[in-house]
């Protein structure tokens, strides 16, 4: 018989850095979700992704207190800001875009560059074909404050 599916918690986690602290033990405990066991599961599944990168994950959890999750691309602003070649910045150890998006251009990347992106990214967009994702990324990227040229 199948498990009676409670509810769905979407959550980004930096990979491999799961613990039960805030925001994600808080947000686990109040529907009952086992915390450490997450913490473990999720840190051995996202040991090989770099650190930096944020993983947007869906956690399925059921009426007997079991969960399952999906770990989905990291987001699309951590791979553009990775192409432009932006160095960690602030008490966060991360990558910053424009602190004026449209006015002040704080890196440049090319159009292969947004391609290989949208190819990345295309199982978690949602768009038709390749151009439609690009286009998504092409405003994700003027919104960090980063030109696309050619």
């Amino acid at each position: 018989m199948a498990k009676k599916v409670v509810g769905q918690l979407k959550l980004q986690i930096a990979a491999g850095a799961a613990n039960p602290s805030p925001p994600v033990g808080p947000a686990l405990g109040q529907r009952g979700i086992n915390i450490m066991e997450f913490c473990k599961a999720f840190n051995a599944k996202t040991q090989e992704m770099d650190k930096q990168a944020k993983i947007p994950t869906v956690i399925t959890y059921y009426a007997d207190k079991s969960f399952t999750f999906e770990i989905k691309q990291p987001t699309a602003s951590f791979f553009i800001k990775q192409a432009a070649g932006l160095k960690p910045v602030g008490k966060r150890n991360r990558p910053k875009g424009s602190e004026a998006p449209g006015r002040v251009t704080a890196a440049t990347i090319t159009a292969a560059q947004v391609r290989q992106i949208a190819e990345a990214k295309m199982s978690d967009l949602n768009a038709n074909d390749i151009e439609g994702a690009m286009n998504i990324i092409l405003g994700s990227a003027k919104s960090i404050g980063i030109e696309v040229k050619g």
